[in-house]
């Protein structure tokens, strides 16, 4: 099995700061992903997501499914890459010249 610190370092650090501390004895550890604006996406990583490659895969799709939802994609674009195994664009901030979303009382 491939180093789980380095396919967490090498999906994330092209475009984030990654710092990775051990938080508990049980050998979980923190994953806090920054740029610089500030904090950008942190999750507690267990013993067993690290060491079983297929959980870390899901951990690392759901942490980059978090930030790309948070810099706008739509979840049907989010799905599409992830499906189409371009889950490193999720990492890329969407189009802006999408209309503002406007919600009405």
């Amino acid at each position: 099995m491939d180093n789980p610190f380095q396919l967490i370092t090498d999906t994330f650090a092209p475009q984030y700061r990654v710092n990775l501390s051990i938080q508990r004895l049980d050998g979980s550890i923190l994953l806090t992903l920054s740029d610089d604006n500030g904090v950008v996406a942190k999750r507690m990583i267990s013993a067993e997501q690290r060491n079983d490659p297929q959980r870390l895969k899901r951990l690392v799709q759901s942490v980059q499914w978090g930030i790309a939802i948070e810099q706008g994609h739509s979840a049907m674009e989010i799905l599409a890459m992830m499906t189409d195994g371009d889950s490193h664009k999720l990492l890329q901030r969407p189009p802006s010249n999408r209309p503002p979303v406007t919600a009405g009382l």
